[in-house]
């Protein structure tokens, strides 16, 4: 048994790789930069871990997704494998022990995002750990014509002056020619070597189906549906909506979006991972590195903003290799709203340039001048103090932040710090004659350590909880503490917070990003487009059409989606017997792909394809990972 295998065996309990994890596995041993283009469920992450396994030295995984680089950490750290990650770290000393961990501590992967690898220390650091592969998870977001462009990934190439003798190993999951060569270029690869999964997944069927009555057809195909699922819908609320419907009428389910706190997020997940609950449903923000074997359904309610996103999302059923369905409903006017609504939610440089300067107004920052501190900031009175449509003025801090002029934090339940500023003694007679103050401050001094030494963020969601009262009357008491100079208390009237990244110069700053912008947008309208086009087009098979977008355009018709299945029968037996046996005989030599077939038999493209189709159909022959058909064993 080889050592890939034995390590694979060791701990991860499989005994055979996937298609291609083996040869990228290799390719990485023998030092060679490596592009892997696998699907959903091809398993990425293998083909770096088991490499940063078997080499000495650390590994530096770079990640845009925290939850992400958490779960692969977590999971790492259970099977004994030494891994941490550069997130969630409030203080400069968090920092400095984690990075010294890696130099000195036999640490065998550091994750990391893009933003964070552009720090000076970070990299100081980096130059003396012994690094031998630096793996960049979803690599598309390097290119503008990706779907999920992120400037901050131009500036990876730049570790390659840190760790010289480095491989690089780029892995995504939905990628272009184009995005493939960007991918290529903007990491300066070495004579890099691609390898490229098939999209083909045969145990999948794509429908689309136009149905008024979204939630009757919900319910309908999840009381069928005996094994897990998800439902993807675009907004927070719906997301709650649903699961509540969905439970009145007997069916199991969870909900998930980006705006619940972590702790219920994982209870969510957790529930639903464990089929304590069959349905989870969720926004967008749920699906990145989960592979939960027993999903036979996935439902989008509502039209996705591309095809990359709806092939992920859709690719999270069937895992086990068992019968599974992805259908996308279709509502009467949705293409119509569609159009305009993700239209009117791209935001041009004007627009970027108006929320610049009103977020600069809105702090008081004068021109040419850095702030530097965090500034809490509350999202909705600054969208009614300037009179701005909250989505687009959302989306717009969200493209200032990817280019690097903001940071801009997102949360949920109001952020608090509080430290006591007086002895034990002076505190007790501060509520000698309040009980419920008695209370308030007990839970604080046992919940969280150093509130005596330093200021320590609490959670007052959780204290009220504990105590069984309401947040405003923790509020009020602890804030009755802050006026007698007991304690030093804040309480933020903010949702988020916002970080200046670079001195305000207004139209300039904008300018300098604006090439980019507009080339994102012009490839936002191109992918919405293409999903309008799918969803439209009834004449080619849909699973097809998702592999002619992903540059695989040899397919065989599925069998099964909507339009293969509305076809059947239509045009099957039209072709000569002969053809029939001359494919058979040829496949009982070797087995081919359909054009093979064609090259090498005196048969048409269109006639190669029916007879193929039909002897699936029939079960004659079967089709590979790799589009090469054969004939199937008895």
């Amino acid at each position: 048994m080889s050592l890939p295998h034995q390590i694979l065996k060791r701990y991860w309990k499989f005994s055979e790789f996937r298609p291609h994890q083996l040869e990228i596995i290799e390719a990485v041993l023998d030092q060679q930069d490596c592009i892997a283009l696998l699907p959903t469920a091809g398993g990425k992450s293998i083909c770096f871990q088991i490499p940063a396994l078997i080499k000495k030295g650390i590994c530096i995984v770079i990640s845009p997704l925290i939850a992400l680089m958490q779960d692969q950490v977590k999971g790492l750290n259970a099977k004994g494998i030494k891994a941490t990650a550069l997130t969630n770290l409030d203080q400069l000393g968090d920092l400095e022990r984690i990075l010294d961990n890696c130099i000195y501590g036999d640490y065998k992967f550091l994750y990391l995002s893009p933003e964070r690898l552009q720090n000076a220390l970070v990299q100081e650091r980096i130059k003396s750990m012994d690094v031998h592969l630096i793996a960049v998870d979803e690599a598309h977001c390097i290119s503008q014509w990706g779907h999920d462009f992120r400037p901050a990934y131009r500036s990876i190439k730049d570790i390659r002056g840190l760790c010289p003798k480095a491989t690089i190993l780029a892995l995504t999951a939905t990628a272009t020619k184009k995005v493939i060569f960007d991918i290529d270029e903007q990491l300066a690869l070495k004579q890099s070597k691609l390898f490229k999964g098939s999209f083909f997944r045969k145990n999948l069927s794509y429908k689309t189906m136009i149905f008024e009555d979204k939630n009757f057809k919900i319910k309908a195909l999840l009381k069928t549906n005996k094994q897990s699922a998800i439902v993807y819908t675009s907004s927070r609320r719906a997301t709650q909506q649903l699961a509540q419907m969905l439970n009145l009428n007997g069916i199991s389910s969870g909900y998930y979006h980006g705006g619940l706190s972590n702790k219920e997020k994982e209870h969510q997940y957790n529930q639903w991972i464990s089929d304590k609950t069959n349905v989870i449903v969720a926004t967008n923000a749920f699906g990145m590195g989960i592979d939960k074997a027993n999903v036979s359904l996935v439902v989008h309610t509502d039209i996705p903003e591309s095809l990359e996103h709806y092939f992920q999302e859709a690719g999270r059923a069937g895992r086990n290799q068992d019968k599974a369905e992805a259908v996308l409903l279709i509502g009467t006017n949705d293409i119509q709203n569609t159009k305009k609504w993700r239209i009117d939610q791209i935001v041009d440089v004007p627009y970027i340039k108006l929320i610049y300067k009103k977020l600069c107004a809105y702090f008081q920052i004068p021109y040419g001048e850095l702030s530097e501190e965090k500034h809490g900031f509350n999202f909705d009175a600054f969208c009614t103090l300037y009179g701005l449509a909250k989505r687009k003025t959302y989306n717009s801090l969200k493209v200032l932040e990817r280019h690097g002029l903001i940071v801009f934090e997102e949360y949920f339940k109001k952020k608090a710090t509080i430290f006591f500023l007086v002895n034990h003694n002076t505190l007790q007679k501060s509520f000698e004659h309040n009980d419920k103050l008695r209370l308030i401050v007990t839970s604080i001094l046992r919940t969280y350590e150093g509130v005596n030494s330093q200021e320590t963020n609490i959670d007052i969601g959780k204290v009220a909880k504990t105590l069984h009262l309401n947040e405003d009357e923790i509020i009020e008491n602890l804030n009755a503490l802050d006026a007698k100079e007991i304690v030093r208390f804040k309480c933020g009237n903010s949702d988020a917070q916002i970080t200046f990244i670079q001195p305000r110069e207004d139209d300039r700053a904008i300018n300098r990003i604006s090439k980019v912008v507009s080339t994102q947008n012009k490839n936002k309208l191109k992918k919405i487009k293409a999903v309008i086009h799918y969803i439209e087009n009834n004449s080619v098979c849909k699973s097809q059409q998702l592999l002619t977008y992903f540059d695989e355009p040899e397919s065989m018709p599925c069998g099964t989606c909507n339009v293969c299945r509305e076809n059947k029968g239509r045009s099957h037996n039209n072709f000569e017997k002969d053809n029939v046996d001359l494919i058979l005989e040829a496949l009982k030599v070797k087995p081919m792909t359909s054009r093979e077939l064609v090259s090498n038999l005196s048969i048409s493209s269109n006639e190669v394809i029916a007879i193929l189709r039909h002897l699936l159909e029939v079960e004659q022959i079967q089709q590979s990972q790799i589009n090469e058909f054969q004939i199937k064993c008895p």
